[in-house]
């Protein structure tokens, strides 16, 4: 099964990639959806992934957040099919110690962005931050570590996303969250303001086809 959320996020990306890469990705659309639709258990599914990579290493810097909307479907689309516990039973530990070093933070943002669907409210930085990530609890403390420069960096949502830039290129190359920073900063700053410049946002992107393909998939899901 798919989400039909998760299919229009595929197509988003995918065509956005192509839009600031030489290589035209539009055609794995329908390969991708394949893999995500498929009625195999999810490691299979996660080969699958691998393998439509492999294949094609052109887009290999979508690798790992097309893992995250594979784990997102997972949990939206093909759980229904499985027993009601299964999210707490050894076979789903197994996979997820399997999988630990799989994803990018991207993970929990389309998780949250889910959540603001249920409960039928808008995105905000500082409600993710604080309401989902629960960075102020003591409990918390290795996502307050992931998402320090995010918090250290909060006033940028009222910064021109030029500035968002050169902030994400300073950040240390080990950071966890150096990765999608700057989409996760355009799109919760899109999201106060009610409206997204896609043309400045690319302008001052690090990379522009992952970064576009990511926001991207950010704005489909909300």
């Amino acid at each position: 099964m798919i989400d039909p959320k998760i299919e229009s996020a595929l197509k988003a990306a995918l065509t956005a990639f192509s839009s600031y890469n030489d290589l035209d990705a539009s055609p794995l659309i329908t390969r991708f959806i394949r893999v995500f639709a498929s009625d195999e258990d999810f490691l299979s599914k996660a080969d699958m992934l691998d393998e439509a990579f492999d294949d094609n290493p052109g887009i290999e810097s979508l690798r790992e957040v097309f893992f995250d909307l594979l784990m997102v479907n997972f949990f939206s689309a093909d759980v229904k099919k499985l027993e009601e516990d299964y999210l707490d039973s050894p076979e789903w530990e197994e996979i997820e110690e399997e999988t630990l070093d799989r994803g990018t933070e991207l993970l929990n943002l389309l998780l949250y962005l889910n959540e603001c669907e249920d409960e039928d409210i808008e995105p905000d930085l500082e409600d993710y931050l604080k309401e989902f990530l629960l960075v102020d609890e003591d409990e918390f403390q290795d996502e307050h570590r992931i998402y320090e420069p995010v918090i250290e960096n909060q006033i940028l949502m009222e910064s021109s996303v030029a500035e968002i830039g050169r902030v994400a290129r300073a950040l240390p190359d080990d950071s966890e969250i150096k990765e999608i920073f700057y989409p996760l900063m355009c799109f919760f700053q899109g999201a106060a303001t009610g409206g997204y410049e896609k043309e400045k946002i690319a302008a001052s992107a690090i990379e522009k086809d992952f970064d576009m393909a990511v926001l991207e998939i950010l704005i489909s899901f909300n």
